[in-house]
């Protein structure tokens, strides 16, 4: 017979220190929660937090296996994305300009009454400094046969307190954004501009211009030279030494498509429809095409005024740190490089019908620059202009390509453009006559 807990209990209190009353103590104890357990009065401690424990390994095992079919499915749809854009770049190389864009829907009723119209596109900051030049350009033109868009500071408006010409009231677009150089922002400017062109089916020509941008010969003789040529004017040129392509670019985006070229294009309609329509380049220059401030004083000083840094023989190495900084400049490779990538070069004069010099000077820091000179009264004389126009072919020497200026095979002048023209040299280029005949009493008068 068992001993019973009150017998043990009392021969442990009697004797406190015999170790045998204390082990038959345990054992009695151990015994009688073990019997308990069995009949299911009480959970057995011991038998309890095994289950605890078990139950906890199975839950975190379950969650563990969710997340991992979680993840492998993300990075299989990951990888179906990346083979789908890597063969649809690969096969743009070799197909029309239909792989590169998804169509928007615009109307394509191409029918118009009246001429065939060019589309004047100014890219300005704020306003137009050689406003009187143009007027007197577009007074001595044919209204029906041209067109004016304007891409401004958000919010600023053109109208009598702002402008003297009467040609550019309203003219500015309502949907401008703010531009920074060396952005994108630059290249959706272009496109804001082309798009709001494209509503007008007259349209057939689009000419991008600055707002230091001078016409070298008058109305007539530019609506003529553009209407006789079906190509658009696109310089376009592939660089050896181009340290600008950025290899992430690639698949979408392969090295052998990158083009250079000026930003000042001429572009016929077709050609316009697929910038605006394109969803698949231009994304990649919003990537990748971002200026980077890391120097902080130099840098951020280039970057508020928006100017490229200038190369000073002092700097030594902190030269190439600061070129690095600007190493994608969009307006200077998105056209040409989305036409080339379109397989529509053999559409193109390769040349831009805007003149521009060029600095070259590394003796001064001033003058060291990416930017053009400025023409001022004094060397926009007429021998200069002259020697503009009489320039027929351009020379490309990362190409060793020569580019004769044609157009129907016929010989003509490279150049219906310059820039960058000071107000002085505007105003020379009225007194000479060279847009046409213009009333000096009109810039006389002050603006309401």
């Amino acid at each position: 017979m068992l001993p019973t807990r009150k017998s043990l209990e009392l021969d442990w209190r009697k004797n406190p220190s015999s170790k045998e009353g204390g082990k038959r103590w345990w054992w009695w104890w151990r015994r009688r929660m073990t019997k308990k357990a069995g009949q299911g009065l009480i959970p057995p401690p011991i038998i309890a937090g095994k289950r605890h424990v078990i139950w906890l390994w199975w839950k975190l095992l379950i969650i563990l296996s969710v997340f991992l079919c979680l993840l492998a499915l993300f990075r299989l749809h990951s990888q179906s994305l990346s083979s789908s854009s890597s063969s649809s770049s690969s096969s743009s190389s070799s197909s029309s300009s239909s792989s590169l864009v998804v169509s928007r829907k615009r109307s394509r009723d191409d029918s118009f009454q009246g001429p065939p119209k060019l589309a004047f596109l100014f890219l300005v900051r704020r306003d137009l400094p050689l406003d009187f030049l143009w007027s007197t350009f577009f007074e001595n033109g044919d209204a029906a046969k041209f067109s004016i868009y304007i891409h401004s500071a958000p919010g600023f408006e053109f109208d009598e307190s702002s402008t003297r010409s009467p040609f550019f009231y309203g003219r500015q677009l309502k949907n401008s954004i703010q531009v920074a150089w060396g952005e994108s922002s630059m290249i959706q400017a272009e496109r804001l501009l082309l798009a709001a062109a494209l509503d007008d089916p007259a349209n057939q020509r689009f000419l991008l211009l600055s707002d230091s941008c001078a016409p070298l010969y008058n109305f007539t003789y530019i609506y003529n030279y553009l209407m006789a040529s079906p190509r658009s004017f696109v310089d376009s040129f592939l660089d050896a030494k181009d340290v600008r392509y950025n290899d992430k670019m690639s698949p979408i985006i392969p090295r052998s498509k990158w083009r250079k070229g000026s930003q000042w294009i001429t572009l016929i309609r077709s050609h316009a429809e697929l910038i605006v329509d394109d969803e698949i380049i231009f994304p990649v220059f919003q990537k990748f095409c971002k200026l980077e401030v890391n120097l902080f004083f130099t840098s951020l000083y280039f970057y508020y005024l928006q100017r490229r840094p200038p190369i000073d023989s002092s700097k030594g190495k902190l030269n190439i740190e600061l070129q690095k900084q600007h190493n994608c400049i969009p307006d200077e490779h998105y056209v040409p490089t989305l036409l080339s990538m379109s397989d529509l070069e053999g559409e193109l004069e390769r040349r831009t019908l805007t003149y521009t010099v060029w600095n070259l000077s590394a003796t001064k820091m001033e003058n060291k620059g990416w930017h053009p000179m400025t023409f001022s009264y004094v060397n926009a004389s007429p021998q200069k202009i002259k020697e503009i126009k009489a320039i027929n072919h351009v020379y490309y020497e990362t190409e060793f390509r020569t580019e004769w200026c044609r157009s129907n095979s016929s010989s003509v002048p490279c150049f219906l453009f310059a820039r960058k023209f000071s107000r002085g040299a505007a105003m020379r280029l009225l007194s000479e006559g060279v847009v046409g005949p213009f009333d000096a009493s009109a810039l006389l008068t002050t603006n309401p």
